[in-house]
């Protein structure tokens, strides 16, 4: 008899000595079915069940994060602790309040943990912070994608009127004016005259260096530890690559497929209105689409979504409901920027079980709590 005739039959058996309920039944089945999820999951990922992706999807299997390899660059190390000191240094902005460190904080997973980052004069800005966690291998950055490289990220950051606040000129002053700054450009790039790219150069090292280090439950899992995830979080893995349909956007070892989708949260014409994609592009397709953010360390980076308006609850109850759908307003029949909700978004119906499976093994993708302490920052207007 395969698996799915032992649960039939569990649950055949377990009717017939009085289980009343739909969900103690289904309970019930779920516990003789996860021995067989257990010993289908223990196998190599190319012999795992198939996933339930559509056509075009690229889809990669889910993995552990490789390290980086080695840096051949014998100044690395001096250009990360550089890069360490300036992603720290709140006096790089042009009020001196504000550090990269304001909106990526280690312990909160390396977001904020708000809706929304405040920005310049404390004013809320309109997206929540993504984590900066395995940017090291990312194509494209912002949640609309508008920088190529964590070097243009950062100068975007520095040079926005409502982030940073600064200019090209005030970040070079301030460096040039300290003595230990210019001492760790030399030993950073053996030469003592600092440079904008050189601060860019810096701060993408370190940001290349916050990589997942394979302590979640889900890395030993695959690493060979078959107890590293429960009942729950087995049940919650095969519900992920399939019936869920999440790996249609979350795949690989980083969770993410990287590209643009519209979930139908644009709010397109009313108050909170964030055309996503289009805005870089100007391409009517991408009104409403943002970037697919990774999902490792999920549980630690609440509040979710562009906006940070929903809790990790509430956005598997919205994908099981297939997510939010625009209707057009009588104003907006014709309308050729009306945003198309991303077709690999359909209804679900999980039941609640389901979802606490699905729960269960999104937190298992939380790796061990990291305490990054500030650095000790040169002095200024010494040099």
């Amino acid at each position: 008899m395969d698996a799915q005739g032992r649960v039939a039959a569990v649950v055949a058996g377990l009717a017939l000595i009085g289980c009343q309920t739909a969900s103690q039944l289904a309970r019930a089945g779920a516990g003789a079915d996860v021995l067989e999820l257990r010993r289908v999951y223990q196998l190599p990922p190319a012999e795992w069940p198939a996933p339930e992706v559509d056509d075009g999807v690229a889809f990669v299997e889910l993995g552990r994060v490789e390290p980086l390899p080695d840096s051949d660059d014998p100044r690395r190390a001096a250009q990360v602790e550089l890069g360490k000191a300036l992603f720290f240094d709140a006096r790089l902005s042009g009020p001196g309040q504000m550090a990269c460190a304001s909106c990526h904080e280690a312990e909160l997973g390396w977001g904020d943990g708000r809706s929304t980052s405040f920005g310049h004069g404390f004013q809320p800005l309109a997206r929540n912070a993504p984590s900066i966690l395995n940017v090291a291998f990312g194509a494209s950055f912002f949640w609309d994608g508008r920088a190529a490289t964590l070097e243009d990220q950062a100068l975007a950051v520095f040079e926005s009127e409502d982030e940073m606040h600064a200019s090209v000129e005030h970040v070079v002053a301030t460096v040039k004016s300290s003595r230990g700054y210019r001492a760790r450009f030399e030993a950073a790039f053996g030469v003592g005259e600092p440079t904008i790219d050189g601060v860019l150069t810096a701060i993408a090292a370190f940001e290349r260096t916050v990589v997942s280090d394979g302590s979640s439950a889900f890395d030993q899992f695959l690493a060979g530890d078959v107890d590293a995830l429960g009942d729950a979080a087995v049940r919650g893995l095969h519900l992920f690559r399939t019936k869920a349909r999440c790996v249609n956007c979350h795949h690989g070892p980083l969770l993410t497929d990287g590209g643009f989708h519209d979930l139908g949260l644009s709010y397109y014409g009313r108050k909170l209105e964030d055309l996503g994609r289009y805005r870089v592009t100007g391409d009517p397709a991408d009104v409403g689409r943002f970037k697919t953010p990774t999902l490792r360390n999920v549980a630690r980076t609440a509040p979710y979504m562009h906006n940070g308006l929903f809790q990790l609850e509430g956005v598997i109850n919205m994908y099981s409901a297939g997510m939010a759908t625009l209707r057009r307003r009588p104003d907006q029949v014709g309308d050729p920027l009306f945003p198309t909700k991303s077709p690999l978004l359909k209804e679900l119906d999980l039941d609640a079980a389901e979802k606490e499976d699905l729960l269960a093994f999104l937190e298992s993708l939380s790796e061990r709590r990291r305490r990054v302490r500030p650095p000790e920052l040169p002095p200024l207007g010494d040099a």
